[in-house]
């Protein structure tokens, strides 16, 4: 099977308020987590996913949270639930690269009970390098968004790489002249 999944339109997303509702839901649908870029935040339930084999690297890390941080942001902090300290920048590949397709094998499939593909969504690490934000396309993470269950998958293709440029970053601004 080859992911190709659609996100949500940015207008479908944008009209529901995620990010300002992340710090301020009613605790008794969600939990509580501590953050080292938020401090301790509630979560909504909906928005945490298990990781069956973790994250590539972090094995035993299974559980984490999706904030987003702005309306409009097409940005998330994938958040550990169990490490303050373990967070990762991820977004949707689809607006930056229309043509990516994620070959997903039958036994990753069945893992994640995904049987349609309209249930799925597919995410990538973001990182900064330089003055560029790039993303993992080799590694992206597959989330079946009926049961929250997700895995990060390895993909061959020599198309893309681990560091594929995203965006170039606004350089700072030089501070104004004080005035007299």
């Amino acid at each position: 099977m080859s992911l190709r999944i659609a996100s949500e339109s940015r207008s479908k997303r944008s009209s529901r308020s995620n990010a300002p509702e992340t710090r301020h839901i009613d605790v008794s649908t969600g939990l509580e987590i501590q953050t080292s870029r938020f401090g301790r935040i509630a979560v909504d339930a909906n928005r945490i996913m298990t990781f069956p084999r973790g994250l590539l690297g972090f094995p035993n890390f299974k559980r984490f949270a999706l904030i987003q941080t702005g309306e409009e942001s097409c940005f998330f902090w994938l958040q550990s639930m169990d490490e303050p300290a373990l967070a990762f920048v991820v977004t949707d590949p689809s607006p930056f690269f229309a043509d990516y397709q994620v070959p997903f094998k039958e036994e990753s499939q069945s893992e994640l009970q995904l049987d349609d593909a309209a249930t799925g969504q597919v995410l990538v690490i973001c990182n900064k390098v330089g003055d560029m934000l790039t993303c993992n396309l080799l590694g992206p993470i597959v989330v079946n968004v009926a049961n929250r269950k997700a895995q990060q998958v390895v993909l061959t293709e020599k198309r893309w790489t681990t560091r594929q440029p995203l965006l170039q970053l606004r350089k700072s601004p030089l501070p104004l002249a004080k005035s007299a």
